[in-house]
């Protein structure tokens, strides 16, 4: 009975069933991937717990990518994966794609327009409205931080300089890039974008961050305002 008690852990349960009591021990790369899973998926079912839901989603799918690629309609059809534990995992693997996006950008040198296009160009290129957001540079001219201003309609979004120089300065911003899509394709800026790209660049001059570019993202093209002559 002693080994037994040892061998378990909260719940009665023996800690290799418990996966996440296992990644608070150990650290989730202890982890294997069924367990991480497991962990996402939150709960079992009446007749299956859910590192065996799971397995079900591994043999369902064969590997992360695939999975990851899949939609929530598709993740439903597996045994036991429901909608809420479907909308569960599309969201961790967005999570996990908008990470490595970040982590990539988070550091790099910008030496010309084409260097933030190609940053954000995969992930803004196919969306169906605006995004826009800002790349905050230091006085090397890497990137320190990137944020999402906002997210707008099918053809507009809704900006204030305020909401981008207020984490500026907070990130200790020497300089600002500003990035946005066209859900179009055609990336010509607007007479709202030329003229909010004027306005916020006064706006950065008072304070002591540099403007230095205004990216507008189409369909695999890009435009820069200040390549354009704009400001």
């Amino acid at each position: 009975m002693g080994n037994d008690s040892k061998s378990k852990s909260l719940g009665g349960l023996p800690s290799h069933d418990r996966p996440r009591e296992r990644l608070y021990a150990r650290g989730a790369s202890e982890l294997s991937l069924q367990e991480l899973l497991a962990i996402v998926i939150g709960g079992g079912t009446r007749g299956s717990g859910a590192l065996v839901l799971a397995l079900g989603l591994l043999g369902e799918f064969g590997d992360l990518v695939a999975m990851g690629r899949a939609g929530v309609d598709e993740m439903r059809r597996v045994p036991g994966i429901g909608f809420a534990r479907a909308c569960q995992l599309a969201a961790a693997f967005e999570l996990g794609k908008r990470f490595a996006r970040e982590s990539r950008s988070s550091g790099s040198s910008v030496r010309a327009p084409r260097d933030i296009a190609r940053m954000f160009m995969d992930e803004m290129k196919d969306y169906d409205r605006e995004h826009f957001k800002a790349a905050f540079l230091n006085t090397k001219n890497r990137v320190i931080r990137v944020v999402t201003v906002s997210i707008g309609s099918l053809n507009a979004s809704i900006v204030h300089p305020r909401e981008i120089l207020k984490p500026a300065i907070a990130a200790s911003a020497a300089s600002i890039i500003l990035v946005h899509n066209h859900p179009t394709g055609d990336p010509t800026p607007s007479r709202e974008d030329i003229e909010f790209t004027r306005r916020f660049a006064k706006c950065g001059d008072l304070i002591g961050i540099e403007l230095l570019d205004h990216i507008v993202i189409g369909s695999d093209r890009f435009q820069s305002l200040k390549e354009a002559g704009y400001f």
